[in-house]
């Protein structure tokens, strides 16, 4: 039946909104996450086996570049054993615009490597010869060894270092074969665990992907008693230099692209509000259409992932999720046709926000006549001005300017945000609610 229902969730065009909403309210139910956790540690515990951690690892991936210097700070902090597993090429149906993917995935790795105080300053991806002499490194190291070899094989790789990649090949052998095997048998170990990129770590039943999600994990073995430090100090955290609150006679731009249908929106929505009321900037407002109602597919293994890792961020930031119902569609296109106007009159991200509680907490169908009555009313402006363009078409281009908007920063996922000086010149953007400590980082560097 959960099958069932995120394949239709994933669909442009719905069997169910039922089917869709049961499945995305189970997996971002807290009470079935703790379950899930208590479930998976007492099997272990029956079968008396150790608190093994898998960790995929894609030797060209620049964010594997990062993880893999945190292995050997979680074998000493924790009472684990990592078990890392070698993979290839991610699933092509997880990628969405691979060409602006590629590109913005080392942009960002780039820019958030010193906060991890790792290096990484290549300007492009590491050239295929270097790339096979790395998996072949890797494949015949022992599993006790690869970390140490990994971070190495890592920075010669990332810095285009052929000699030295070509000695340590001569040191570790594997054919073209044993390499290929490896890595097919990676993916698919991946693949079962219900994931589809590297950098990420495979816990009992949970995936953390990258240096954003070790926090969790870090957070789940100290739950468990497994820490065998005395530190309380997170073993992955950007060091930061950002205050909570920044004055300044002056002002930036942050435009702000949100969907009414992305949890990781709705888990972005109250740091959004918090950096507009403690940071001098001029909040500009620039919804796009939902992927699927872009015409986007998302497979069922990555919607489960998003919808549960986009649950466990947002009660990390005390912005929990609750009963949902997805806008997909109708209600969807009734609530954008009203921006424009609600905009207009000084209320866009309000209006915005308030949608997104509806639908990611309170359960409700946003389009509802009576509910958006309720909605205009309550920011303080007139029904009977606004409700002039509700079911117009006008809002299609305000989107779809939007979306251009947000492609020319190389950005097709929400939520995504740019930052413009007053003038809407010097632009940085970032994709996704991970990154809005950067955000705080950039504004601090330019007005602090």
């Amino acid at each position: 039946m959960l099958a069932k229902a995120f394949r239709n969730f994933m669909i442009k065009r719905t069997i169910s909104a039922n089917l869709r909403n049961r499945g995305m309210n189970t997996f971002s139910n807290y009470e079935i996450f703790k379950n899930v956790r208590l479930s998976a540690e007492t099997k272990r515990q029956e079968e008396n086996r150790p608190h093994e951690i898998l960790y995929f690892h894609k030797v060209d991936d620049p964010y594997s570049h990062l993880t893999i210097h945190y292995i050997d700070k979680i074998k000493s902090s924790f009472d684990v054993i990592i078990k890392p597993i070698l993979v290839g090429e991610e699933n092509p149906e997880a990628v969405h615009e691979p060409s602006l993917y590629s590109i913005y995935c080392l942009e960002d790795a780039k820019r958030i490597a010193p906060f991890y105080d790792v290096d990484l300053s290549a300007e492009s991806y590491p050239d295929k010869e270097l790339i096979d002499y790395s998996n072949s490194i890797l494949a015949s190291v022992e599993e006790g060894d690869f970390a140490e070899i990994a971070k190495k094989v890592s920075s010669a790789l990332w810095t285009g270092n052929k000699q030295f990649l070509a000695a340590l090949k001569t040191q570790y052998p594997s054919t073209q074969s044993e390499v290929i095997e490896k890595l097919e048998f990676g993916n698919k170990i991946r693949n079962e665990k219900g994931y589809y990129f590297g950098s990420a770590f495979y816990y009992e039943k949970e995936l953390y992907w990258g240096v954003d999600r070790l926090h969790h994990l870090e957070d789940r073995l100290i739950d468990l008693g497994v820490k065998t430090d005395s530190t309380n100090d997170s073993i992955c955290f950007p060091n930061l230099k950002a205050p909570l609150t920044l004055d300044s006679e002056k002002k930036i731009n942050l435009s702000y692209y949100p969907s009414l249908n992305s949890p990781y929106t709705y888990a972005s929505a109250k740091r959004v509000r918090e950096i507009k009321d403690e940071y001098p900037v001029n909040l500009i407002t620039k919804p796009v259409l939902p992927m699927l109602m872009r015409k986007m597919t998302i497979p069922d293994y990555k919607g489960k992932y998003i919808i549960s890792d986009a649950a466990r961020e947002a009660r990390k930031y005390g912005y929990p999720m609750g009963s949902i119902y997805s806008p997909i569609g109708k209600p969807a296109r009734k609530a954008y046709s009203l921006f424009p106007a609600v905009d207009e009159a000084g209320k866009g991200f309000e209006y915005i926000d308030e949608l997104l509680r509806a639908s990611f907490y309170e359960g409700i169908n946003i389009g509802e006549d009576d509910y958006l009555q309720s909605l205009i009313t309550n920011l303080d402006l007139d029904w009977s001005l606004i409700k002039k363009d509700l079911n117009s078409r006008k809002w299609k281009k305000v989107l779809d300017d939007n979306l251009k908007d947000m492609y020319a920063g190389n950005c097709w996922g929400v939520p995504s945000f740019k930052i413009t000086d007053i003038d809407g010149n010097n632009p940085f953007t970032v994709w996704g609610q991970d990154r809005m400590w950067l955000l705080k980082e950039e504004i601090n560097k330019r007005l602090g």
